[in-house]
């Protein structure tokens, strides 16, 4: 082993460590250098995207002391939460976990309600007590505690999914009905730079280990739900009132509003067995093709296809806008980031590409990728991974690392 964690550290410490965040280490790789462990001391990896298994746990003030006993039940905006299990009797205050994916309507959700929170807009909170109800306005930064959980997140391989029967599917993995016939596929995965694709073994990204969720800085709380030796993902914590909206959010689908989340996460360069983990590329990172039914695999593409040679954000041409009345790519925009006369609130954005099909003007462009399975080409007309703002995030921790304001290994 040529450095060890606690090296590191120190050399962070003393703000002489050689930082690349993923993007900058995979293009040394294809431009044909050869990297050492001398060369380099972290590499910062990131994703972003739908991840369904995020819920928070937050205390909420309702109402005055001995107002009421306990909850039998609370929303806020309309989102449906689940008091307690600390009964906070008499107290007026309530502890409540609520799920990403719950709704409120068909296109506002817990993961619209974290972002909010986050972005420290007013909440209406609603809770009914013994037949009773009671109302009160909160805020995000004034609750005294607030903690978001990911109970699966940051899957190192996920899949590209399709409809094999003739006709369309409502489905999570798609915005509007996902047509029939192997003519559409919808993907999931930022690639090269997702975390544990960069640490498969799972040397660094353990239990206790540091890590950014939406921006926080969190914590590993160990492998999460569904995780395999195959598909490894992350259970991971952070206290949301550090949160950067950008980084989160609400995710309309066909079949409901979804949770966006973001992961960052810092690989140590030990030796050489970690530079041949990092080095792994889109295009030899296999993509199961997956039917949306059954979630049999048909096939695998590559995740090539998706990322390389293709386009990362959407442009907009406003000139090109039809002034259609009610914008469909408004209305169907899945993040609400579209605005009349073609306008786009990048903050907002997650470069899924729904404008594209929606917008009668041709407004809107952005090259997609496709899949490719059995002599067969399928367009992709949805990425339900944001592979700009995984981008970002990896160059956010790598700057706190810069700025010896994170380091490697427990907190």
């Amino acid at each position: 082993m040529v450095k060890t964690v606690d090296e590191i550290n120190q050399k962070i410490r003393e703000g002489n460590t050689v930082v690349f965040t993923a993007q900058e280490f995979k293009k040394k790789i294809r431009d044909g250098e050869i990297l050492t462990p001398e060369d380099v001391d972290v590499v910062t990896c990131g994703t972003c995207g739908v991840m369904s298994g995020t819920m928070a746990i937050l205390s909420v003030t309702v109402a005055e002391p001995g107002a009421f006993r306990r909850a039998d039940s609370i929303s806020l905006n309309g989102v449906p939460a689940f008091p307690g299990p600390c009964p906070n009797e008499g107290l007026g205050l309530v502890d409540l976990v609520v799920y990403g994916t719950s709704h409120a309507s068909s296109s506002y959700g817990g993961g619209n309600l974290f972002r909010d929170l986050a972005d420290e807009k007013e909440i209406e909170v609603v809770a009914e007590s013994g037949g009773k109800t009671f109302e009160a306005t909160i805020y995000g930064d004034e609750l005294p505690y607030a903690k978001m959980i990911t109970s699966r997140s940051a899957f190192k391989n996920y899949s590209a999914f399709v409809n094999a029967f003739p006709d369309p599917v409502s489905t999570i993995f798609s915005v509007t009905p996902l047509s029939g016939g192997l003519s559409q596929a919808t993907v999931s995965g930022c690639g090269e730079i997702n975390p544990l694709q960069n640490d498969p073994e799972i040397r660094f990204l353990k239990s206790g280990a540091k890590v950014l969720l939406n921006g926080s800085d969190g914590i590993i709380l160990g492998e999460g739900t569904r995780s395999s030796p195959d598909k490894p993902n992350l259970s991971v914590s952070a206290d949301m009132k550090d949160m950067m909206p950008e980084f989160m959010g609400g995710f309309r689908t066909s079949a409901g509003p979804e949770c966006i989340t973001s992961i960052g996460a810092a690989i140590p360069v030990l030796d050489e067995r970690s530079i041949h983990h990092l080095s792994v590329l889109d295009g030899n990172i296999p993509l199961p093709v997956v039917d949306v039914f059954d979630r049999k695999t048909l096939g695998f593409s590559d995740y090539g296809r998706i990322w390389q040679d293709t386009d990362h954000r959407i442009a907009a041409n406003p000139m090109n806008c039809l002034f259609c009345g009610e914008c469909p790519a408004l209305m169907q925009c899945p993040t609400n980031a579209i605005m009349p006369g073609g306008g786009v609130i990048s903050s907002r954005c997650v470069n899924c590409g729904t404008c594209l099909s929606s917008c009668p003007g041709e407004v809107y462009s952005m090259n997609t990728g496709s899949v490719f399975i059995d002599g067969k080409e399928i367009p992709v007309v949805l990425r339900q991974s944001d592979r700009n703002r995984g981008e970002k995030i990896c160059s956010e921790l790598k700057q706190r690392i810069e700025d010896s304001l994170f380091f490697i290994g427990g907190v």
